[in-house]
Formats: C-alpha cells, sequence, structure tokens
C-alpha cells in the first residue's frame, strides 16, 4: 500500500492495492499452484490467460475443495481399451489444470474505485480480495482485506485527532 496524503475516504484502489501480482497461468497443474501460492505467501491469485488477461481467481478455498473431492487422475489414465484411435483421446487442459478448478464469478475493480466501494463489495460478496484490472483486463494489483484494515489503522487515527481537536 501506498503512503497518501488523501484522506481516509478519498483512498482508491490504485492507493491500496499490493502491485506485485502473483498470476497463475491457467493451464497450471494444480499442484504447481499451490507451490507458487504457498512460495509467495498469499491465498490466493488472478488466473491468466496466455494473453495475460484475467480469467479467474484460484484461491485456498478452491485447492481444499479439490482435496475434499479426490484429486483427479491424471491424463492419459484412461484404460487402454478404452482408446481405440488419437481422435478418443481427451482434448482441451490437463485434468488437473488449474482452469478446470478455479473460480469464474469474479469481482473486479478498475484503480479509480473508492475505498468505500471496495469494501462494501468485498461485504456485499464475502470476499478476502478483489483483483484490480487494466483495460484489457490484465491483473494490475490484488486488494485484501488486511489491506483496507491496514488503511484504517493507518488514516483513521490521524483523521480522528484532526476532526476532534
Amino acid at each position: 500500500m501506498l503512503l497518501s496524503s488523501k484522506p481516509l475516504f478519498a483512498l482508491d484502489a490504485a492507493d491500496l492495492m499490493s502491485r506485485d501480482v502473483v498470476a497463475i497461468p491457467q493451464e497450471m497443474s494444480l499442484r504447481g499452484a499451490a507451490h507458487r501460492l504457498a512460495q509467495a505467501q498469499v491465498s490466493g491469485a488472478p488466473v491468466i490467460d496466455g494473453q495475460g488477461r484475467c480469467v479467474g481467481v484460484l484461491t485456498a478455498t478452491d485447492l481444499m475443495r479439490w482435496l475434499d473431492e479426490g484429486q483427479p487422475a491424471k491424463p492419459g489414465s484412461v484404460p487402454h481399451e478404452e482408446v481405440h484411435s488419437a481422435w478418443q483421446m481427451e482434448q482441451g487442459p490437463a485434468e488437473d489444470a488449474v482452469v478446470r478448478y478455479m473460480t469464474t464469478d469474479l469481482v473486479t475493480v478498475r484503480p479509480e474505485t473508492p475505498i468505500g466501494s471496495l469494501a462494501q463489495m468485498m461485504l456485499d460478496a464475502h470476499l478476502h480480495r478483489v483483483l484490480v484490472l487494466d483495460e484489457e483486463s490484465r491483473p494490475v494489483g490484488v486488494i485484501t482485506s488486511t489491506d483496507l484494515l491496514a488503511a484504517l489503522a493507518r488514516y483513521a487515527p490521524h483523521e480522528m485527532e484532526e476532526r476532534f481537536n
């Protein structure tokens, strides 16, 4: 989060967002994505397509759901007697590809979204993060509930002093 001379309620997504976005390619395996999230010490990240556009989000909840339902079989584990020709081989993403398990019902904002709108969106959707996208739907930042709390802790005491002194 950038330190700003703006009042608390004048802050926007650009002021609050983490700019070091950890993005996950949609064709990455879930194990690879889990490793990337663990290495970055984050519990979720935007999922991007080949052009870098945000197509979903993968969260720890998605990974837990995958584990709870049982890990899918490895690609190519179809018994040989069921595959007679190359045209019968499964096409598309691997069974454990992120694209099959990510959340696609996204809540996204633009950098100019005000802090009050961000907080309301997160409350309404019961989310811990919103993705900040540019005009081409590429992730440029992430705002978490911790970012909102940090803004409140940093800016509110100073503003309260000014109001009551």
